[in-house]
């Protein structure tokens, strides 16, 4: 049985919209409809509205996360964001997201040398993975991920070990801005893959890994993936974007959350 002692976490990603101006308006807004001190809640603006929402979301329990990272420490990398010009703005940075896989033809390897950046600069990493229709059609879902898994973490691990704050979410390809979602029984599932293929890659405690279901979420979906105790909350894309979507997105992590800890306690 799985331990229920995992954080709720839901994590907005913004993508390319938002000005400074009315990011800071929206992460406020967000912030003050999403009081729920059993879920966690992190919004990734884009890089030129960081500074704006953190300063929004000061005094607040709502992270703040970035939505990329170089590789590199620093260097000739022109219009790119170093880990180190983030601290102060931002505590926690998507990784290997599959619109970036898609359109910057990010590699494994690649993503794992970010992952390394993060571990030495205090970022929270969260890690996203997750297959193209063609590979869950052709019965190679699974066998995505773990590749995905290794060929990041082999790289991010090092001497280290994995990091123990790494965040996992799974977002299958085919279910992002198309309005198809995934089932809640598959999304448990690959859940359930993600800590094995951690666990068998050296990750202590794996079934403490929070892993989130990405995949055009909304307020009207979010329930199906809770329901699944293997899942722990969310990265939500357009739905992000609207205050009430938000706040109930929330809510319903809140009854869970709630849910998960009577049961515990039980």
């Amino acid at each position: 049985m799985m331990p229920r002692v995992r954080n709720l976490l839901i994590v907005a990603n913004w993508k390319m919209n938002t000005t400074p101006a009315d990011a800071a308006a929206l992460a406020s807004a967000i912030a003050a409809a999403t009081i729920e001190p059993l879920v966690q809640r992190v919004i990734c603006p884009p890089f030129v509205s960081l500074a704006a929402v953190a300063r929004a979301l000061a005094g607040t329990d709502v992270g703040v996360g970035a939505q990329n990272v170089h590789a590199e420490v620093s260097g000739a990398y022109t219009g790119e964001i170093a880990a180190s010009m983030l601290t102060g703005l931002a505590s926690w940075c998507l990784v290997g997201h599959s619109e970036r896989r898609r359109d910057q033809a990010e590699t494994d390897e690649l993503i794992g040398r970010k992952l390394v950046r993060c571990r030495e600069t205090g970022l929270r990493p969260i890690l996203c993975v997750g297959e193209r229709l063609d590979e869950r059609e052709a019965d190679r879902a699974e066998e995505t991920v773990r590749r995905q898994l290794e060929g990041a973490l082999g790289v991010a691990a090092g001497g280290q070990g994995i990091d123990p704050d790494l965040v996992v979410a799974y977002e299958p390809v085919w279910a992002i801005g198309t309005g198809r979602s995934a089932r809640g029984a598959d999304a448990a599932a690959m859940a359930e893959t993600i800590r094995e293929s951690c666990a068998g890659l050296g990750m202590p405690d794996a079934e403490r890994l929070t892993v989130l279901y990405g995949g055009s979420v909304t307020s009207s979906s979010i329930g199906e993936f809770l329901a699944e105790p293997s899942i722990d909350g969310a990265l939500v894309g357009g739905a992000s974007l609207r205050v009430d979507e938000m706040a109930a997105i929330v809510a319903r992590a809140a009854l869970t959350a709630s849910a998960r800890a009577d049961a515990s306690d039980g």
